[in-house]
């Protein structure tokens, strides 16, 4: 058929326009300048043993400068997050501890109120009659209690001094002297701030209470020291005389040295002055 394409019977598609080249015939509209300050690199192929596999930039390609910027960014980041991780501790450490003792010390109290029965009541007197011998005692079980009226604190006792004993408590060396006995009752506690934390505020003069079933012992602080963690003779019934037969009425009380570490022992020693019947109330160290 005249006037048709020949390409048409060929189902040929005719060519599309070309979209950046304007149907008006104004010509094509130049790229955008760059502004004051800004650099324009032109992408290049990266060629690698397997062929192209990507296009990079000089404006994209890390230089020294941005590793080392980089690096200290990253540092830092693992710097914050050890500090915040090492106040979390130092905060459990110092009052999170103290929570937790302090509702242990509320059990242990409700136990040895009740392994003393009515007896340990001050306002009830004793009965005449011999006394039955105490059973021994049992480790991680209170035994007494303790006070500290400088520092008001006070604490519930317990036997043993292994660290499953004195988690939440002091405890009592096995082997040592029982309240108001002859030789030399001695105490063990950690230096946290629930418990013997301060003690090393203790003066000559001042006064540690030991509460026991029906007796109070005020003892009075007379010398303290610090020594090695090996030098064990404090406890001994005379201390630093391991072998020699007491004669008196001696009260210890041990612990880390210094506070926040243990290559040392604090050590305070202790004389009974005198004891009062828990039938006749608190003792006036106590106050009110």
């Amino acid at each position: 058929m005249p006037g048709l394409d020949s390409t048409a019977l060929m189902g040929a598609v005719p060519r599309p326009p070309v979209l950046d080249e304007p149907s008006d015939g104004t010509p094509p509209a130049e790229p955008p300048r760059p502004r004051r300050g800004e650099k324009v690199v032109k992408l290049r192929a990266h060629q690698t043993d397997t062929g192209y596999k990507s296009v990079y930039s000089e404006l994209t390609r890390p230089s020294v400068w941005s590793r080392v910027r980089t690096g200290i960014r990253l540092t830092g980041e693992v710097l914050i997050t050890f500090g915040l991780v090492v106040l979390l501790f130092a905060g459990y450490e110092i009052w999170g501890k103290s929570v937790i003792v302090n509702a242990h010390q509320e059990d242990l109290s409700s136990q040895l109120a009740q392994a003393w029965g009515p007896s340990g009541d001050p306002t009830v007197a004793p009965t005449g009659g011999p006394k039955p011998k105490p059973a021994p005692a049992v480790e991680g079980k209170p035994i007494a209690g303790l006070y500290i009226p400088k520092l008001d604190k006070n604490w519930v006792v317990v036997e043993g001094v292994e660290q499953s004993d004195i988690r939440y408590a002091p405890g009592h060396y096995p082997k040592s002297a029982m309240p108001g006995e002859v030789g030399n009752f001695s105490v063990a506690g950690h230096r946290n701030r629930a418990t013997f934390w301060r003690i090393d505020e203790l003066d000559p003069g001042d006064d540690v209470v030991v509460e026991g079933k029906d007796i109070w012992y005020v003892y009075k602080v007379y010398k303290t020291r610090i020594v090695r963690p090996d030098q064990v003779e404090v406890v001994a019934p005379v201390p630093m005389e391991p072998g020699v037969r007491p004669k008196e009425k001696l009260l210890t009380l041990t612990t880390c040295n210094p506070k926040f570490d243990n290559y040392q022992r604090l050590i305070v020693h202790a004389k009974l002055d005198h004891v009062l019947a828990k039938s006749a109330g608190r003792p006036p160290e106590l106050g009110s």
